[in-house]
């Protein structure tokens, strides 16, 4: 499984070379946060395979859209919107010990109900794409993109830090800042 797991992200790096290395380096994030949280073993094993391949539904979207080099027109940002719903109709029939693709479905749900692609509040968004949404965000706002240089992991901290509680679980953020000021947590 591990081996079709990395394959599967290596598919999605293929198309998209800009962000290579985002989903291990998520996945390395949102593990730790997970540990500290004191989760099941079972829960923490699932966020890090769910991790390493939440971005899967990308390979939907096409390649000039996610090499853009200057911001993206609404219509375009709503095709990458759609990449949830992708990875959860490529993962949905693959029978995981856990619940892959929901937590792939449900990484860019935010507690208030502004995320998508199902506008999910609170308690119905799963802790473990609350989990990963927070790692996800301070690891794509950590990093260059092609329509902007990167922003720096105190601006990703910054942003984390101003949302808490309203988009993102106010306890993952603050383990997550905790992992990046106090302990050196590095990608």
């Amino acid at each position: 499984m591990e081996g079709a797991i990395n394959t599967i992200a290596k598919i999605v790096e293929t198309k998209d070379p800009y962000t290579s290395g985002h989903q291990q380096r998520v996945s390395k994030l949102a593990e730790t946060i997970a540990r500290k949280m004191k989760l099941p073993q079972e829960k923490i094993e699932g966020i890090r395979i769910s991790s390493l391949v939440h971005d899967v539904g990308k390979i939907s979207v096409p390649a000039e859209i996610l090499n853009k080099p200057i911001k993206l027109t609404e219509i375009e940002f709503n095709l990458i919107k759609d990449h949830s719903q992708a990875g959860y109709d490529i993962l949905k029939s693959i029978k995981f010990p856990w619940p892959i693709e929901k937590i792939v479905l449900q990484h860019h749900e935010r507690l208030d109900g502004s995320g998508y692609p199902r506008g999910l509040k609170g308690e119905d968004i799963i802790i473990e794409a609350r989990i990963i949404g927070v790692a996800d965000v301070v690891e794509a706002m950590s990093s260059h993109r092609p329509y902007r240089p990167a922003l720096g992991v105190d601006a990703a901290l910054e942003e984390i830090s101003k949302n808490k509680g309203i988009l993102y679980d106010p306890e993952a953020v603050d383990i997550c800042i905790k992992l990046v000021r106090e302990k050196g947590f590095e990608f």
